[in-house]
């Protein structure tokens, strides 16, 4: 019942982008075609939409966009999104190159208008679903019903894992294990090793989960051999890993498989060139139209309430802990302890307009010019004095992981909530957790998602934001 749900689902979801491709290139011919031929009626104009349909579905198919369209996340659907668009542009471009155009209704303007607003359209449904698929999303999950083959530690937190995130869309069936007693109690044992081929083949299980040991390896061998020959998907679980909690990656030297104990999208330089293009694009823009006028308007204010330079420069820890200076606009009285003392609710030493600027944020600004220079990123881990890095270096593990990526004006740990001054140990424990996340999962379109609820979050007014 729940796999026919979630296929027609996926149905409807692939229907709808057809229905907007088509009404796309409907308004587009309407808009740019002189000659007030029904369009329908126009046997120039119908092969060209046979074209655009089946290039599109050749794009989809390519790109994965309606595999287990219930079970990504806001970010993966619009990365899928955006890839099969750019190369569904991309195969048009090489349609044309091969067939001409001179023989069919194909104009720039008429792609021009049909490409942006199926583009524009297609992203506004693509909200609508995932809005529509939040309210209730355990219940539209593509499942996969799995076993698992070892009981040990490995196999009961891949158990735990599975049971702690329905959303994943994985319905474990239970246990096999040469030894009944390793089975966790409240959890179903199905059998012996040497029962689970036929288990799988009875029951229609989907995919098979080994955490037996590396000293039984002849058994791993047997039973991947055996999948294979029954078409079922056979996954292998490291036997060492850290923590239950710590992502890691898996990379292939030849034969010789290779885990790193994080995967780190950022050590890709076209990932790297991506983000500094965005960075450079984006600090021109703000420095340029922002800047210009909004700089000598707050100087003049910050010079009318109190004495001292308009900018206030503070060494920071930056990328790989190399020191640098982070500018703000000074939103405190000139004081002794400005490098030391973190700012508190209420704190004497901000200044009035120092407060307005602390709660939208609009102390933050020269920072644009940090991230021109190269020191700064516009999204990444907070930069923290240097007396904090040393401190917190020293009860926080995981504290200079964060110190791989260039620091940014704002970050995941920020729109989380994660800002402001830490109290506790714990606070800067939770930033912490959310900068390593961000260093693990980067892509360009989480970095778009973090700037938007930055500006929102400003507008609307952050309780931690004093």
């Amino acid at each position: 019942m729940i796999y026919r749900y979630a296929t027609f689902i996926k149905a409807i979801n692939l229907s709808i982008d057809y229905a907007i491709l088509n009404l796309s290139m409907v308004i587009a011919y309407l808009i740019v075609d002189r000659s007030y031929i029904f369009w329908a009626s126009n046997k120039n104009y119908l092969p060209v939409v046979l074209v655009l349909n089946l290039i599109w579905l050749l794009a989809a198919n390519i790109t994965g966009l309606y595999e287990r369209v219930l079970n990504k996340d806001s970010i993966r659907t619009y990365q899928s999104v955006f890839k099969t668009y750019l190369l569904f542009i991309s195969l048009i471009c090489f349609t044309i190159i091969i067939i001409g155009t001179k023989s069919y209704f194909i104009t720039r303007e008429y792609l021009f208008y049909s490409l942006a607003l199926f583009g524009f359209l297609v992203g506004v449904w693509k909200l609508i679903f995932l809005t529509i698929r939040k309210n209730d999303r355990t219940l539209l999950v593509d499942t996969r019903n799995i076993i698992i083959v070892g009981a040990g530690a490995v196999g009961t937190d891949l158990y735990q894992f599975f049971e702690n995130n329905p959303d994943r869309g994985y319905t474990v069936a239970g246990f096999f294990d040469d030894d009944p007693s390793r089975v966790a109690p409240g959890s179903t044992y199905l059998g012996s090793t040497d029962d689970c081929i036929d288990y799988v083949i009875i029951n229609e299980v989907d995919e098979i989960y080994c955490a037996l040991p590396v000293a039984q390896s002849e058994k791993i061998e047997q039973l991947m051999v055996d999948a294979d020959k029954h078409l079922i998907r056979f996954r292998i679980i490291p036997e060492y890993y850290i923590t239950p909690k710590k992502a890691m990656l898996v990379q292939n030297f030849e034969h010789i498989p290779v885990i790193s104990i994080r995967p780190e999208p950022l050590e890709s330089m076209f990932n790297r060139m991506i983000k500094r293009l965005f960075d450079v694009a984006f600090s021109l823009f703000v420095i340029i139209f922002i800047l210009s006028w909004l700089y000598p308007i707050l100087a003049i204010i910050i010079k009318m309430q109190s004495k001292g330079p308009v900018l206030f420069k503070q060494m920071r820890s930056g990328r790989d802990n190399m020191p640098f200076k982070c500018l703000k606009f000074r939103s405190m009285r000139v004081n002794n302890d400005a490098d030391k003392v973190q700012a508190t609710r209420n704190d004497k030493r901000i200044t009035r307009i120092g407060s307005f600027m602390r709660r939208t944020s609009l102390d933050e600004l020269p920072q644009f010019f940090n991230v021109l220079r190269g020191n700064m990123s516009i999204v990444g881990p907070r930069p923290h004095m240097i007396s904090h890095t040393e401190e917190y270096s020293k009860l926080i593990d995981q504290f200079m992981v964060r110190h791989f990526l260039k620091p940014g004006i704002t970050g995941w740990a920020q729109v989380k909530g994660h800002r402001g001054e830490t109290k506790v140990t714990e606070d800067m424990m939770n930033r912490v957790e959310a900068d390593v996340w961000y260093l693990e999962n980067w892509s360009f379109l989480l970095d778009l998602k973090i700037i938007f609820l930055t500006v929102w979050n400003s507008i609307r007014g952050e309780e931690n934001a004093f």
